[in-house]
């Protein structure tokens, strides 16, 4: 499974990358920051996504609204989360349908 996450942190990118590996999965970061091409980016995550995680704690308004009306043109499943941190991504890779 391919999981696109828009926001958080940016830290965390790397460990989320080896986790997804290590559980047989792949993950897509977009930080959230909309300037530039980064629309364009994000639409490009979204239409690759399997699951598109949109983390609203850290985040702008413009990515979650962005990526939101990018999910109703591009049907995806998908999760809003205030915040997602490693414990929560792993539980997640480890039983997606939860999700």
């Amino acid at each position: 499974m391919r999981i696109g996450i828009v926001g958080g942190l940016d830290r965390n990118e790397l460990s989320y990358e080896r986790l997804a590996r290590d559980h047989g999965h792949e993950v897509e970061c977009h930080n959230g920051r909309m300037r530039g091409t980064a629309s364009t980016a994000l639409e490009g995550l979204v239409e690759r996504a399997d699951l598109v995680v949109i983390v609203t704690d850290i985040n702008s308004h413009n990515a979650v609204r962005l990526a939101r009306r990018l999910l109703r043109a591009h049907p995806r499943r998908s999760m809003l989360v205030r915040k997602l941190g490693l414990g929560r991504f792993l539980a997640l890779l480890q039983d997606p349908a939860a999700a």
